[in-house]
């Protein structure tokens, strides 16, 4: 029997230690992806999109260019390879096994050319996740909507995966399109999400460090000198790891600042404040010491061996980063922007 995870509780309540914070808190949707067979009507990630069949598939028509070091791989050669690790768990590889995997991924020799793949034409664009409004209480669609889907050019655009957001009526899709185009590349393996079915909790959230006051951050950051250490953890990252938001895929809430500082993110059309819409995550895990963030029960490993933490959907942005999606509150149509953190 498939048993919905549970977030555990924070180990203390901050809001009542800080009554400040209350004001902040925001309601997320962890979305909690596992390892299945997702249909066009289900909510998932990398699973198939409920596409009307006359509406032309997006494609990327910017450049795409990669170098020689870090070939990119067809989706075909991608999903073979996981196969294969999935397949050879706890075991050798057979001869077949390996012909396959060093054809797809020829020894490196030496010296290294520097040559370089480029890609001609518009490039078909990869579903990322598909989510019904009836499974995500923290989407907010404009008038009529009931469905978001969320797709990505597999080619770094500059330093990430450049995304599309598509609402629609999930109602008004009679015919839908039941073999879509793929790129003829992926980059890197990690933009070529493992099909996810979906299983959402929605939980409480508080702002990272970074958008609190002076005072309130040097306040938590002597309140956590003791909680820290009981956890073994850095009194300066116990708030963020332990109590503020948490990590994973996830709709809503707030966004973590890891690698960059907080900006004001204005929409281009109308000047409105804009707001996360979803976190696109590489772990579902935090970095505090107990993994407290971690869903009960523990869904186990990955879909094949190599991933650190658990990663069902494969997805890897950057070297273990986050790519947080932020829509205009005034028209969630309006363009909007993507930023790694």
């Amino acid at each position: 029997m498939n048993v919905t995870p549970v977030t555990p509780p924070r180990p203390i309540d901050v809001a009542a230690v800080f009554p400040q914070l209350a004001p902040l808190a925001r309601t997320a949707t962890r979305l909690h992806p596992r390892p299945g067979a997702p249909t066009w009507h289900d909510s998932s990630i990398g699973g198939p999109l409920l596409w009307p069949a006359e509406e032309p598939w997006p494609h990327c028509e910017e450049p795409h260019v990669v170098d020689g070091i870090n070939p990119a791989q067809s989706p075909a050669d991608l999903r073979l390879e996981r196969r294969i690790f999935a397949a050879s768990h706890g075991r050798d590889l057979t001869p077949e096994e390996r012909e396959t995997l060093e054809r797809i991924r020829p020894p490196r020799t030496y010296p290294v050319r520097l040559a370089v793949q480029a890609y001609d034409g518009p490039i078909a664009m990869l579903p990322v996740a598909q989510l019904y409004v009836r499974d995500v209480p923290d989407l907010s669609p404009p008038e009529g909507k009931d469905l978001l889907q969320v797709l990505w050019c597999p080619f770094d655009h500059p330093i990430m995966p450049r995304t599309l957001l598509f609402w629609r009526s999930a109602a008004a899709v009679t015919d839908v399109l039941d073999t879509p185009p793929e790129p003829p590349a992926v980059q890197f393996d990690g933009y070529l999400p493992e099909p996810c079915v979906l299983e959402p909790e929605q939980i409480t959230e508080y702002p990272d460090h970074l958008e609190l006051s002076e005072e309130l951050r040097e306040q938590l950051k002597q309140w956590s000198v003791p909680q820290a250490a009981e956890e073994d953890m850095d009194p300066d990252t116990y708030y963020d790891c332990v109590l503020s938001n948490a990590p994973g895929w996830k709709v809503g809430g707030w966004p973590a600042w890891n690698s960059t500082d907080p900006s004001s993110q204005p929409c281009s059309e109308c000047g409105t404040g804009m707001e996360i819409l979803m976190t696109v995550a590489t772990f579902e895990e935090g970095d505090d010491a107990g993994n407290s963030w971690s869903p009960h029960p523990h869904p186990g490993a990955g879909p094949y061996p190599g991933h650190r933490g658990y990663n069902a959907t494969g997805v890897q942005i950057g070297s273990g980063y986050r790519q947080h999606l932020f829509v205009c509150l005034a028209e969630p149509e309006h363009p909007h922007i993507e930023l790694m953190t």
